[in-house]
């Protein structure tokens, strides 16, 4: 094979994340992102390593006999999501469920029987509709066409697809994209240009909390709108200076101008949900990403509130904050029974008194839900942001036996003087810093219950934690991402006797 040929063929099998196999005639594999077992599609050899290859889908000639005849988001395929739209719920479960079996059964095998301990995948309580949480790209869906406002589109870093009947979020999130989009339509304000490096809508962020219906509403954009102290003056000296002040001081009226009216377009709105806050947060790194370099209140306040399993959380814009919040009453749950039913006849009452990390704590959902049980939480966070929320959300919920830290594990834990009796962590999606690992299982402690987003992240840890003398007591996963090819896993360890 060579890049550039184009093959046909079934897909067999999918692995995570979403990488379909195929076989040509000549019996060689190519994996296909994007894929479904069953489909017949085309694909364009991209990449070849090492004997492998990759290539890109071109077209699905035939769609597998379990999928849907057409998906319910009508910005399915174009979009870069929910690539799973197309099968029905059960469908997605048992598909994403073989994934995990495949990825986890070898290396879980090494210290118990995988079919024992392996307890399934929970559906997430709504398949559609389900988002707290979206950062849509402003940019356009064709080299210089019409301003976008929405997704990237599936394979490109630049075209933007307008999501405005995306499924995964309800009809609010809709309505303030659409209105958000023709406003600055209207305005003929420009998007920031990844390559050029003008212009000056960012991103648009709309988080809502499904059980209090607050929502939170934030404009990142660059400090330049509409070209704003762009061209000089041909005037020398003190003369241009004074000029392009000027210019500056007129352009910040103009924006904030604009500003008041974009805020008033949103209030008009009529939400099943309450608009709490919306913000102007600047950021003019070159980079693409959401990133906050000033936030100014435009209204209301910079925060909202979400419930979970009956503790209060505050949330700003860039707090970490899992985006699906009735699955994760499930996710957290279902942690909460390992560790009550690990303790056996005690339950959580067993944990009275003890010491518990709480590794990768983010605004300290976990930590605050183990908190009345224990004698102490010890939560670690690398987000200062998160951290500080944490420490909020404690008092809000009049939780007084937590401390978080600002830091990285790694460093962190070597300042700690209260050793714990167990660990929870929930590390990002690369999983535990090697180094991160090794501390973690110097202290020995009975059990310890993983969450992990990424299970080729969870699979990599699992291996060292069992050569260090831990094995696998359950492991059950949560759908969080419904119509995606993600989601959550947790597992119990527990440390074998000598």
């Amino acid at each position: 094979m060579k890049k550039g040929q184009v093959v046909t063929g079934v897909i067999e099998k999918t692995i995570f994340p979403n990488k379909g196999i195929l076989y040509t005639e000549e019996g060689k594999q190519v994996i296909v992102k994007n894929t479904l077992p069953g489909q017949k599609v085309s694909a364009s050899i991209n990449k070849i390593r090492k004997g492998k290859a990759e290539g890109r889908l071109l077209e699905v000639i035939e769609k597998a006999e379990n999928e849907l005849p057409q998906a319910v988001c009508p910005h399915f395929g174009v979009c870069g999501g929910c690539s799973y739209q197309t099968l029905n719920y059960d469908e997605q479960i048992t598909l994403k469920e073989a994934q995990i079996r495949d990825l986890l059964k070898d290396v879980v095998s090494l210290t118990a029987d995988f079919d024992e301990v392996f307890e399934g995948i929970k559906r997430s309580p709504k398949q559609f509709g389900y988002r707290n949480k979206m950062e849509f790209s402003f940019g356009d869906s064709y080299k210089d066409g019409p301003l976008s406002l929405g997704m990237h589109k599936r394979g490109s870093f630049y075209d933007i697809v307008t999501v405005d009947q995306c499924r995964i979020v309800d009809e609010d999130y809709r309505k303030i994209l659409s209105t958000v989009l023709t406003f600055f339509q209207k305005e003929g304000e420009t998007f920031y240009h990844r390559i050029r490096h003008t212009g000056y809508l960012r991103h648009l962020l709309v988080r809502k909390a499904a059980k209090t219906g607050e929502i939170l509403i934030d404009l990142v954009t660059t400090t330049q709108p509409g070209g704003a102290g762009q061209g000089m003056s041909e005037a020398d000296g003190s003369d241009s200076q004074c000029l392009e002040k000027e210019r500056n001081t007129e352009a910040f009226q103009k924006e904030q101008d604009m500003l008041e009216r974009w805020k008033d377009a949103l209030l008009n709105l009529s939400l099943d949900g309450k608009i709490v806050g919306i913000l102007h947060t600047k950021n003019d790194r070159v980079a693409d990403v959401v990133a906050n370099e000033g936030t100014d209140i435009l209204y209301g306040k910079d925060y909202f509130f979400e419930e979970l399993l009956g503790l209060k959380f505050k949330i700003s814009p860039f707090s970490f904050f899992q985006t699906n919040s009735l699955g994760a009453e499930v996710l957290y749950e279902t942690a909460r029974d390992f560790i009550r039913d690990s303790y056996e006849e005690g339950g959580l009452s067993s944990l009275n008194g003890k010491i518990i990390y709480d590794l990768y704590s983010g605004t300290g959902t976990i930590a605050q839900m183990l908190a009345p049980v224990a004698g102490k939480v010890i939560g670690v966070e690398i987000v200062e942001e998160a951290v500080e929320a944490a420490k909020m959300n404690a008092e809000l919920n009049g939780l007084h036996n937590c401390e978080f830290i600002a830091g990285d594990v790694l460093k962190v834990l070597d300042n700690i003087e209260e050793r714990p009796d167990f660990i929870v962590l929930d590390p990002p999606r690369d999983g535990i810093h090697p180094k991160a690992l090794e501390k973690i299982i110097a202290y020995g402690v009975d059990r310890m219950v993983y969450i992990s987003c990424k299970p080729t992240s969870l699979a990599r840890d699992l291996e060292v934690l069992q050569a260090r003398g831990y094995q696998v007591e359950r492991i059950c996963c949560v759908d969080m991402f419904a119509g995606t090819p993600h989601c959550e896993s947790i597992c119990l360890l527990t440390k074998k006797a000598q």
